[in-house]
């Protein structure tokens, strides 16, 4: 059975508004990462929301997840993944995010997939099977990263990324 992981922005545990999208609309901002320990990894869900307020339904943030083949994304804040069962071992993998956005890698990137949310709404993406996660090999120098963009600058949303090591 795997060990379950949960990553959520490190701007929501320190209180401020979240993360936000470029202030130049209709521009892709590289806001977290997550690449793999020892363990190979699956990203398996993320649930997003945004925080606008007093914004219309139409207006919305994209997301999408990309891989990194050549080098892992790094810098921006630390993210540590928090075991789902208190009782699990420390996550090998590890993650990281900023809401002006992460040092992206190289090779690629390869889009995954994507979603979208309300600008004042949530959103999220499940996977529906074990084959639809996406999956990165242990000790790969590779990262999988969550990209946001909007048609609006400037908004601020709130995620949680589950993965699977």
């Amino acid at each position: 059975m795997p060990f379950v992981y949960s990553s959520q922005n490190a701007q929501v545990a320190s209180g401020t508004q979240g993360f936000q999208t470029s202030a130049t609309a209709n521009t892709e901002v590289d806001q977290f990462f997550l690449k793999p320990g020892t363990r190979n990894i699956a990203v398996n869900a993320c649930y997003t929301g945004g925080k606008g307020a007093g914004l219309t339904a139409i207006s919305g943030i994209a997301y999408r997840f990309k891989k990194w083949t050549t080098t892992a994304s790094s810098a921006g804040t630390p993210v540590t993944p928090t075991p789902r069962d208190p009782g699990m071992q420390a996550a090998k993998a590890t993650a990281g995010g900023a809401s002006a956005g992460v040092t992206s890698g190289t090779g690629g990137p390869t889009y995954l997939g994507g979603f979208v949310s309300g600008a004042a709404g949530p959103g999220g993406w499940v996977a529906p099977n074990p084959d639809s996660t996406m999956v990165l090999e242990g000790s790969a120098t590779m990262s999988i990263d969550l990209f946001s963009t909007s048609g609006t600058a400037s908004l601020f949303f709130d995620f949680v990324v589950e993965h699977i090591e």
